[in-house]
């Protein structure tokens, strides 16, 4: 039996106030949301002035990050790219850029998903988060 690295609560803690410290750098309203490797939330934070409807996006990047063990973007440029069947997948409904899974010693144990900016600067917020713990 294989064992891998787990996410804990202190782990998610230091994510979310380096992806929220990235965002208020640049004074961005974001939700930033963190999942477990299964896509479970284990996090939520909705900054001031972000539209409402980020609280359901950026939940849903993160899981589909987590469960595809990839950025959500690589999802959006398929689909654009023609490959519309992918809307179908189960599972996943944040196929957005804004997704990035973390990855440990080459295991998936969660994700960052981030709404409320372009999607690029999403990422952006998402990977400074992760930079956070590992």
């Amino acid at each position: 039996m294989q064992s891998k690295p787990v996410l804990t609560l202190d782990d998610v803690k230091k994510i979310a106030a380096a992806a929220e410290a990235e965002a208020l750098k640049h004074n961005w309203a974001v939700t930033i949301a963190i999942v477990d490797d299964g896509g479970h939330l284990l996090w939520l934070q909705r900054l001031d002035g972000v539209a409402p409807i980020s609280s359901h996006i950026a939940p849903a990047k993160a899981k589909t990050a987590a469960l595809g063990r990839r950025e959500s973007r690589i999802y959006e440029e398929l689909i654009n790219g023609g490959r519309v069947s992918f809307l179908s997948a189960p599972e996943i409904e944040g196929m957005l850029e804004g997704g990035v899974p973390i990855i440990v010693e080459g295991h998936c144990v969660g994700a960052v998903g981030v709404s409320g900016v372009k999607s690029t600067e999403d990422a952006q917020i998402a990977k400074a988060g992760i930079a956070a713990v590992v």
